[in-house]
């Protein structure tokens, strides 16, 4: 089941790798200039959790828009019109629909934890404002629109704020020493040598 995923998560990645490097170099160097010219200190998991969200931001934007593919599709503005054309288990169900999914997952996560959403209602708006705003410009630019498209982003926006509310309340519940930024440096290095590994 993952496999199919998990090549999808590898092809974006291939695709978008130059853009990653570079906007990488260029935030961390300006950030860096930033923290030590007004002589800020660093919170280091904060620091990444900031990277990740602006390289996912970046990453979504090119994904959605700059896709090198010829389709053939019209726009779809009938609800699970095309959710319920895909075998599931098949290469288009794990890259439509799961892709889809998974896609936002990270900007319900993020948005939850920037905002400290207590409720999912927040969440839920935004990820429609970003689904819709990607699904018109990609039918402006000659690509399609697809109502299920948002349909699943706004899933998977659910599913990130869920992940952020399970986080959250066990965070409420461990010790004090898992709580501290330097447990918390070590954890999100080791998280994000392990996604650089998967990758």
């Amino acid at each position: 089941m993952f496999g199919g995923l998990s090549s999808t998560i590898q092809g974006v990645v291939h695709f978008t790798w130059p853009m990653i490097l570079i906007s990488t170099i260029i935030i961390v160097s300006f950030r860096l200039a930033y923290i030590f010219k007004n002589h800020e200190r660093i919170v280091l998991y904060q620091e990444l959790l900031m990277l990740s969200f602006m390289i996912y931001i970046l990453c979504l934007f090119q994904v959605v828009t700059f896709q090198d593919e010829v389709s053939w599709a019209s726009n779809n503005f009938i609800p699970f019109k095309e959710i319920f054309r895909y075998n599931i288990g098949s290469r288009l169900f794990f890259k439509n629909v799961l892709g889809n999914m998974v896609m936002f997952l990270p900007f319900g996560f993020f948005v939850s934890y920037y905002l400290k959403n207590d409720k999912p209602g927040l969440t839920i708006l935004l990820t429609v404002i970003a689904s819709c705003s990607i699904e018109f410009v990609q039918m402006v630019i000659g690509r399609v629109f697809d109502v299920d498209d948002i349909f699943l982003n706004v899933l998977g926006g659910f599913l990130g704020y869920f992940i952020y509310a399970i986080l959250d309340r066990l965070g409420d519940k461990l010790p004090k020493v898992l709580k501290s930024e330097v447990f918390l440096d070590i954890l999100s290095i080791i998280i994000l040598i392990g996604l650089i590994g998967l990758l």
